[in-house]
Parts: structure tokens; sequence; C-alpha cells
């Protein structure tokens, strides 16, 4: 399914993901910042509905992770969100968005440079940063249920995601699992706004193993699932989510929404980390 481009540099974690589906390096990312996706790029992510770079970021991996303790270190005292989740080994903490109009190298790392190019040229249209998020699945932390994220993006239509690896992520550490092929459509949902438990079982879920810096994008439409940390090493990843132009800056107005639906206090076995219920973390 796809190949390999013949500068693909370092290697994902799992050969055996890289060795079934095509992975793309920055190829025609040149000196000047601006990258420009090939026509065989844009074909596979036309078909796939998503595009794997080794080496996009402008950042260094020490760098990064050096950003997101800083961030996993805030207390409550600002307007970004954090949410925790219980554990074997007690509370951690899961999640912390809305951080960019704090973190001087995030606002320059997603909302400009490399990401928010290539974002664009997938939307085909310039790209504006729609939402941000840490997810910090540390050790002991769950996973996410089947689903596709479109449901969980109110306001815009043409919008896709991006996972940044801040640590290797593997199996054994709860990595994401992708679906090839299935970007076209929503499927049948259950009743949480994740994929119903028919629709999971027809499709072909694919572990997508990465190490520490490299970056997925993937449509909104995707389907994609990730196991529980059951490893003693944390797994966290940056997830910045991007729209069209076209369709206006929305990230304030995505914001006000999620903070009014989470004015009523959560009900039931799962934390809520989202407008649709994907989380299968504790309550704390």
């Amino acid at each position: 399914m796809g190949h390999c481009a013949t500068n693909c540099g370092h290697s994902i974690v799992d050969a055996s993901w890289r060795n079934r589906h095509a992975t793309f390096t920055s190829a025609s990312y040149h000196d000047d910042m601006n990258p420009v996706l090939n026509e065989e790029q844009r074909a596979f992510y036309k078909e796939n509905g998503w595009l794997l770079f080794d080496d996009l970021l402008e950042v260094s991996v020490p760098e990064l992770q050096t950003e997101v303790g800083e961030i996993a270190s805030w207390d409550d005292s600002g307007d970004w969100l954090r949410h925790f989740e219980m554990t074997d080994f007690g509370p951690k903490l899961a999640r912390t968005e809305n951080f960019t109009p704090h973190s001087e190298p995030m606002f320059q790392l997603l909302r400009g440079g490399a990401i928010s190019q290539v974002a664009g040229e997938l939307l085909g249209e310039d790209a504006l940063l729609y939402k941000e998020k840490i997810n910090y699945k540390l050790a002991g932390g769950a996973g996410f249920s089947p689903h596709q994220d479109k449901p969980a993006y109110p306001f815009v239509d043409n919008v896709l995601s991006v996972m940044v690896a801040v640590d290797d992520a593997t199996i054994e550490n709860g990595c994401l699992y992708v679906v090839s092929g299935w970007h076209h459509e929503l499927l049948k949902q259950d009743e949480r706004g994740c994929l119903h438990p028919d629709v999971v079982q027809e499709l072909d879920w694919q572990p997508a193993e990465l190490r520490a810096g490299a970056t997925l994008f993937f449509h909104a439409l995707t389907p994609h699932r990730s196991g529980a940390n059951v490893s003693s090493r944390d797994r966290r990843a940056l997830y910045p989510t991007y729209n069209g132009v076209s369709e206006g800056d929305l990230r304030d107005d995505y914001y006000a929404a999620k903070l009014e639906a989470f004015e009523d206090p959560a009900s039931g076995d799962r934390v809520r980390l989202s407008l649709i219920g994907d989380f299968e973390g504790r309550p704390v």
C-alpha cells in the first residue's frame, strides 16, 4: 500500500509498519522553511488519510521535551486547561490544552513554520490553529476508544489532526493505531460518539510506532485508537489541529464551546477530555 520515498531518513520504531505503509520525510523541505509536498506525498495522503514525517520539526527533541515538561508543571492559575485521570499509581495529569498563548516555543512551533505549512498544503489552503493539546499518557495512563476526530470539532469542515511524538511511541506504551483509506465519510457511531463495535471489527488497525520527533498528519475522518500505557515510561504526544483559513479563526469559539459543555460535572466511569467520550481514563 504505497511505498517509501527513496530518502526516507530515520526509520520509525516499528519496521513492519514502515514496510507495509509509505513513510515520508521532509524530502522537499527547503532551507527557506517553506516545505512543499510532492505529488507522491499528496496522492498518498489522499488515498490513505495520513502522512508521516520523521524529521520535520524546527526544534530538537530535547527542546520539545523540555517545553512539554515545563507546561506539565503549570498550576491552575491561567486560562489553559488541565485534566487528570486516576491510574493504578494514583492521580496523574492526562492532558493540557489551550497553552500556545502562554508558551512562546509552542506558539512558534504550531502557528508558523513547517507543521502549519504542511497542514495548509494538505487542506488545500492556508491553515489556522483550531486547537492544541498535549496528551501525556504517563505510565499507567489510559487509552482512547476507536473514533474519528471530526465529531469533536464543531464549526469546521476542512480540518485535520496532527500528532507530534514527544517520546518514542510503542505498542507497550500506548501508540496510535490507524486505519488507512477509511477517511471519506463519517462511520457509524456508538452512544459516546466513538466508532460502533460492528465498524471497529471490520477495520484493519495498524500500529503507528513512532520515534520522538516524528510528525503524523491525519484526516479528521481517519479512524484511530490507542491502548493504555502498560510500560514504566511516559508516552507524551503533542496534538495540534488545523482548519482551513476560508472557515475563519475559530480557536476561541472552540474553547468557548468546550468550556460551556464542561460546566456540568461529568458523571460515569470515564474522565471527560473531549466533546466526544473517547478517553477511557477513570475519574479522580
